[in-house]
């Protein structure tokens, strides 16, 4: 008979099974898979961008799924608790842009190997291969699982870290979600966040921009009324099937929201690619350029105002010939080709699949759980934490910050919960 059973060997079951464990509990952990901490490995590049060092109320600003909820739990373990346990154990952290924390090795492995090394020293029983078919449960409390092999396993309580459905490599599948909703638990709609955009325009089809890179856009969702909905500022991509790239990946929670208002009509995206002008004051710089040079090509004369490729392509796309020279613009040209360099819109019609995506929009509802504990209020001794919860935020170590932060507590409160019985 275990104390506490953790499923799933990713960010969070890593941490729960850890916090048991530090409250000397008899901890199992199952992994249906070969690798424990296969998402952390692969996460940052390699690297693992491991948390975030931006204050609360920031760090919830960038968790747009639910991250409000996050408030509560941030009061018992934080991401200054998370940056203080992996030094403790061995990790030299640094802090990079936006207050992404990597391991100073910037080995992935390094993070994941403090983690299992804790497990050891905690003496918690781990087995891979190990796949959970069911919880066993009665009318109130959760009583042990059934492995897929048809083995039974007692506990007193069950943690329940298995992720979502992005990344299927990794083992998240979906699994914990019909065990979720046999304890009574609501599922919210699952969507893809965090994950590449598709577009059907014509140069999109015929690849014509495929590889072209623009640093740090300005891109916006609109709705339907023309109004923002969301702007973010970094690079994006050009793709074979749309667009890709951090403001991208940062945008397309909000297409798939707008889609689902819209009557899964296309979205519009604008592309500002002179970030410090508008409209007016882009017309009098392209304007005066032309002018002042009125010999050269308008190519030339703006070349490095933006990548070559992506200049040509609006070009053509306001009618402008590249051999014309500054003196033959004429000034609604210019006009036409400054509303494209701080305004060019596009229509985008999906994203590519959850299993594409880097993060699982949807879950088990935040409504159904203890904030302060992370405990089921269906079903008694059932914990649930990380990915499988309907918490999703942007990439840059948001989302593995509110795995760490829910399966520290979730296992601490399991362990408590058995000392209560």
């Amino acid at each position: 008979m275990y104390d506490v059973i953790v499923i799933g060997g990713g960010p969070s079951g890593l941490m729960a099974a850890i916090a048991a464990g530090i409250e000397k509990k008899k901890v199992l952990l199952l992994e249906k898979g070969q690798k424990l901490g296969h998402k952390l490995a692969i996460s940052g590049g390699g690297r693992c961008n491991v948390t975030n060092r931006l204050s609360t109320d920031e760090i919830i600003k960038h968790i747009p799924g639910n991250g409000r909820f996050l408030y509560s739990p941030f009061t018992i373990y934080n991401n200054e608790d998370i940056i203080a346990f992996f030094e403790d154990h061995g990790v030299a952290l640094k802090e990079e842009d936006h207050g992404r924390m990597f391991p100073v090795s910037n080995r992935a492995q390094d993070v994941v190997d403090a983690m299992l090394r804790e497990l050891n020293r905690l003496k918690v029983e781990i087995r891979q291969n190990t796949p959970v078919a069911k919880l066993l449960m009665d009318d109130d409390k959760v009583l042990g699982v059934r492995l897929k092999d048809g083995n039974e396993i007692k506990t007193k309580a069950v943690v329940v870290a298995v992720g979502g459905k992005a990344v299927p490599k990794t083992g998240s599948t979906g699994d914990g979600y019909p065990w979720a909703e046999k304890a009574g638990h609501t599922i919210t709609e699952l969507f893809p966040t965090e994950v590449p955009l598709l577009s059907n325009e014509t140069f999109i089809r015929t690849k014509e921009l495929q590889g072209l890179a623009l640093r740090n856009a300005k891109v916006s969702v609109l709705n339907k009324k023309g109004k923002i909905i969301i702007t973010h500022q970094m690079d994006m991509l050009f793709t074979h099937f749309g667009l890709s790239g951090p403001a991208i990946l940062r945008c397309s929670q909000f297409v798939v929201k707008e889609m689902k208002k819209n009557g899964r009509n296309p979205v519009t995206l604008r592309i500002q690619a002179l970030t410090e002008h508008n409209a007016e004051s882009a017309f009098h710089l392209i304007f005066k350029l032309a002018k002042a040079e009125p010999k050269k090509t308008l190519k030339n004369v703006w070349k490095g105002l933006v990548p070559e490729r992506w200049l040509l392509f609006l070009m053509t796309n306001c009618d402008i010939a590249e051999s014309l020279t500054g003196a033959d613009l004429s000034a609604d040209q210019a006009r036409l080709l400054a509303n494209d360099l701080v305004g060019f819109e596009m229509t985008v019609n999906g994203t590519q699949p959850l299993e594409k995506a880097f993060v699982t929009g949807g879950g088990v509802s935040i409504k159904e759980i203890e904030p302060k504990t992370m405990a089921s209020k269906k079903k008694a001794g059932l914990y649930f934490c990380g990915e499988i919860l309907d918490i999703h935020g942007y990439t840059g170590g948001y989302n593995i910050t509110s795995a760490l932060v829910t399966g520290r507590i979730a296992g601490m409160s399991a362990a408590q919960y058995v000392d209560a019985k």
